[in-house]
């Protein structure tokens, strides 16, 4: 027990020392691009997240991606939608880890339950297979296909490029990825939760049975267990509303909150915790770039095997 205590404190030093020494209280603003060598070495390098200005001005989706073009352009296309009864898809419900019901219908329909025409349950894209260009190639015309700045600065193209839409009630849960993200918001507003993974040794984990929801006749949803799967690893705790009584090691966390309105883009480096939200309809496109599996990650993963040890609640 003594030594559970003397790594559990010596985490909380390495947590504290690393919000001392270069991370940020918030997420900072460039007013345009940088430079691939000053986006490495301020940003990727370090870690850490900011929020782009005057990064995809050019791109004519920003005018153009309207609900009447959308129909007009992909409207009979079909798409993979996530729907839930509550908006939380991928997340921990009791003592579930439940993924959506994944449903495939016409991009026109799911813009008919957005624009409140139809109401069946809580309807998002988010599908992260590069769905935009494997689902809706029509519209990247309309874009880039990468970074250029990002793309030089890694030597890498983008692994995928993900559309997202969906209701203002639809919340991603808590998670990391494996990814140098750039998110850009076309429409509307992402609302992020951010912590940087040195913040590891405060976060909840435990295992949990996987289930789908899936709707029945009457319109209800039911939770259906995925007996044949492995039990999932997932962050049940809520950083909209924290329980410290179950989570009192959360208490030392330092969540960052950020907006990305449209025609800005966020940053967002491998291996931070974030939890997003959006306003109802937001449109936005990511492009995901294969982290460095490099002495970062390798620290990262003794990180993730040291607050397993002295326990995260």
């Amino acid at each position: 027990m003594t030594e559970k205590l003397e790594v559990r404190k010596c985490l909380k030093d390495f947590s504290q020392e690393a919000h001392e020494l270069y991370l940020n209280k918030s997420v900072p603003y460039l007013e345009q691009p940088p430079a691939p060598l000053e986006l490495y070495r301020d940003w990727i390098a370090p870690n850490k997240p900011c929020i782009i200005r005057n990064a995809f001005n050019d791109w004519p989706a920003l005018s153009r991606w309207t609900p009447s073009y959308l129909r007009e352009t992909v409207g009979s296309k079909v798409i993979s939608v996530a729907v839930t009864p509550n908006g939380y898809a991928d997340a921990v419900n009791g003592d579930r880890f439940v993924m959506p019901e994944e449903r495939h219908m016409t991009f026109s329909s799911l813009l008919d339950v957005v624009e409140g025409k139809e109401k069946r349950g809580v309807f998002y894209v988010q599908k992260q297979c590069s769905n935009l260009t494997e689902e809706l190639s029509e519209l990247t015309a309309d874009m880039q296909p990468h970074i250029p700045w990002m793309s030089h600065a890694l030597g890498k193209f983008p692994d995928a490029v993900n559309f997202w839409l969906g209701e203002g009630s639809a919340v991603t849960s808590m998670h990391k990825d494996h990814y140098e993200n750039l998110y850009c918001v076309i429409s509307g507003e992402k609302h992020f939760i951010l912590l940087p993974p040195t913040d590891r040794p405060f976060i909840p984990y435990g295992l949990y049975q996987p289930a789908v929801y899936r709707q029945k006749d009457d319109g209800d949803f039911e939770v259906v267990d995925q007996t044949d799967s492995d039990k999932v690893p997932w962050i049940p705790l809520d950083p909209l509303n924290p329980d410290l009584d179950q989570y009192p090691a959360y208490s030392q966390a330092r969540p960052v909150h950020c907006s990305v309105k449209a025609g800005e883009m966020l940053y967002l480096p491998s291996l931070w915790f974030h939890h997003v939200r959006q306003s109802h309809g937001c449109i936005a496109v990511n492009f995901w770039y294969d982290m460095e599996y490099d002495i970062k990650y390798n620290y990262f993963q003794l990180l993730e095997s040291l607050s397993g040890v002295a326990g995260s609640r």
